[in-house]
């Protein structure tokens, strides 16, 4: 999983054949720009931050999502689901809130990952999750043109150039408007992030307006009417807890898009302090807005008589308010444009810091001068979410769209634990340093000569890795078993998770069978957090990446539970979702192992420990 030291170089033998999968980058610094690398425009603060956050995660799933939840699982407890369906997203905002400001560079959770555990899941989250923005986007803007023609009377109120229109032969049915909006907001990505995050902040605005809308006259002609919703035979739990945590599984998914704050890490102007802040406001204000919502909602109307289409217009409708339906119609549009939005700004992004790392051609990483965004990776983005959203109902792969985040969540907190017990020590520069390096490694081995370590120790170690000459005193004795000790504890909580969620969900398993694997499970995830609470963190988490900003509390509970609700939710997605996602991610292997595994920036360089690559730098300046 990345817990092994490599030097870059590829030599003989099946296990260090394979060490290419499990490289690991730097973060990026202050030098790496320096040298002429590209940097994006640092334009965001928090209220862009909040905007991005807050418009990427409420589409119009709310203004469904409530009926259907209601209706089938939790009847007036829809509120409780919504509370912990957030608290749950809450766990991996803690994780990403850590990781963004510690690297805040473009490409989220590929990049944390690729930092943390290693270049092989790095291009699998990196791959998954281009999968989750091109079907994600294309999706929203499929659903754009038939709220919009009940905004404008009906059905078929649009003109006909922008209606959907069946072609006979192909048996599909092409969407105009939908295509048309993705090329405008492509447009609009082009110009840069700080008008993106302007049309951003001024949508999702008016949609809140309207969540605001539906929660104050909701709640008023609720008042005059006796919350009748709260007033039925069945209670306030007719479908009991089972019911609660059921559709908590379900409304977890409309928290999804804070995440997106983080792939503007690289554009935010105070990112130690702005992209916590960012991402926590964003979730809070998302869970406060889909609670009351809800309670208004369901109060309204007896969950058992809520239209699972259009609950809350129709909600307003059953009250004699005919009018505010318009207004309701009006705001999913607002939330699908804002969504839309949102899904299209990390794309690029996560193909331009892919690109960066040589795992795709230099082609995406291009950036322009003057707007300082990426522009050609915003239009091949563009162009390919616009020919989706034109010939494709992509409604049958939205469950794809999951896949990609839930990895990347899971990914994200065993990165926090990889970094908090076994930070990568070491760091790759590249093979022109080289002079550099064996000269600051003769240095470091002649004031180490005094160790007791035999001579031929020494020349075999100096062969392979000049700078990383391990010591065998006491004290780096027990921090090597100490980091053992943790890597091997990481392991078992991924490997117990995976058998204790896939146990636990596959009920046409034998019962004895069943218990058997979920004790096995649940014995490797308690004994590895055990370990994990029992040893002490690593000191060198201390100075891993941008020191100062956000720390992630709860180390070892939070991150571990947080893996354990994404890979429950991950097992539980169905076997159609993971076929097709599987041949997308096959496809993926196929593209890294004939180009990103030969092309990455990580196939020719020196591992160095991180303690000496000042020195390692300053002696290079000195030479030229």
């Amino acid at each position: 999983m990345g817990f092994e030291e490599g030097t870059g170089k590829e030599r003989g033998g099946v296990r260090v054949g394979l060490r290419f999968l499990t490289r690991r980058k730097q973060v990026d610094s202050k030098r790496a720009w320096s040298d002429g690398g590209q940097q994006l425009a640092k334009a965001l603060s928090v209220p862009q931050l909040v905007a991005i956050g807050v418009g990427s995660t409420i589409g119009a799933g709310v203004y469904v999502l409530v009926g259907t939840v209601a209706r089938e699982h939790t009847g007036p407890a829809l509120t409780i689901s919504f509370l912990i369906a957030g608290i749950a997203a809450a766990l991996s905002a803690f994780c990403y809130a850590e990781l963004a400001s510690r690297c805040p560079s473009a490409g989220s959770a590929y990049h944390y990952s690729y930092i943390c555990v290693g270049e092989g899941v790095a291009w699998i989250i990196g791959w998954a999750l281009i999968l989750e923005y091109t079907i994600g986007g294309s999706a929203v803007a499929r659903g754009i043109s038939p709220n919009l023609a009940l905004v404008f009377g009906g059905p078929e109120s649009l003109p006909i150039y922008l209606d959907r229109i069946y072609i006979p032969g192909l048996h599909i049915v092409v969407d105009p408007c939908a295509a048309v909006l993705v090329l405008v907001v492509t447009g609009l990505l082009c110009l840069g992030i700080k008008e993106s995050a302007l049309v951003q902040a001024i949508v999702t605005a008016l949609n809140v307006c309207v969540l605001l809308f539906v929660i104050i006259a909701g709640g008023y002609i609720a008042f005059q009417t006796g919350w009748v919703g709260y007033t039925v035979a069945g209670g306030y739990f007719p479908y009991g807890v089972n019911g609660v945590l059921a559709g908590s599984a379900t409304v977890f998914f409309s928290y999804i898009g804070f995440d997106n704050v983080a792939s503007t890490a690289e554009e935010v102007k105070h990112p130690q302090r702005d992209l916590p802040l960012g991402i926590a406001t964003s979730l809070s204000v998302c869970c406060l807005l889909y609670m009351a919502v809800s309670a208004v909602v369901v109060g309204l109307v007896p969950y058992f008589a809520m239209d699972p289409d259009t609950p809350i217009s129709s909600a307003f409708t059953r009250n004699d308010v005919h009018w505010a339906a318009y207004i309701i119609t009006s705001g999913a549009v607002l939330a699908l444009c804002s969504s839309l939005l949102g899904s299209l700004i990390p794309q690029p992004r996560i193909l331009m810091a892919m690109a960066r790392d040589g795992l795709l051609p230099s082609f995406f990483s291009d950036v322009n001068k003057r707007t300082q965004v990426p522009v050609k990776s915003t239009i091949i983005t563009g162009i390919f979410a616009a020919s989706l959203a034109f010939f494709m109902d992509v409604s049958q792969l939205a469950g794809m769209v999951s896949v990609g985040t839930l990895l990347a969540f899971t990914i994200v907190a065993v990165s926090i634990l990889i970094l908090r017990y076994v930070p990568p020590h070491e760091v790759p520069l590249p093979s022109s340093l080289r002079e550099s390096i064996e000269s600051v490694s003769f240095r470091y081995t002649s004031n180490q000569s005094h160790d007791d370590v035999t001579s031929q120790e020494i020349s075999k170690e100096s062969a392979d890795s000049p700078l990383i000459v391990k010591e065998l005193k006491k004290e780096n004795l027990s921090d090597q078993n100490r980091r053992k000790k943790a890597a091997w504890s990481i392991s078992s909580i991924c490997v117990g998770v995976l058998i204790l969620t896939t146990s636990a969900s596959y009920s046409f398993l034998p019962n004895v069978l069943r218990y058997m694997t979920c004790s096995i499970g649940g014995l490797l995830l308690l004994g590895g957090l055990f370990v994990l609470s029992w040893i002490d963190q690593d000191d060198a988490r201390h100075n891993f990446g941008h020191t100062g900003g956000f720390i992630c509390p709860f180390i070892p509970f939070l991150p571990v539970c947080c893996i354990l609700v994404n890979a429950y939710l991950l097992v539980n997605l169905g076997a159609g979702t993971w076929f097709r996602v599987s041949l997308w991610l096959l496809l993926g292997v196929f593209v890294y192992l004939f180009y990103g595994r030969t092309h990455s920036s990580l196939t020719d360089v020196v591992y160095v420990p991180a303690a000496r690559v000042d020195e390692i730098y300053r002696t290079s300046e000195g030479a030229t």
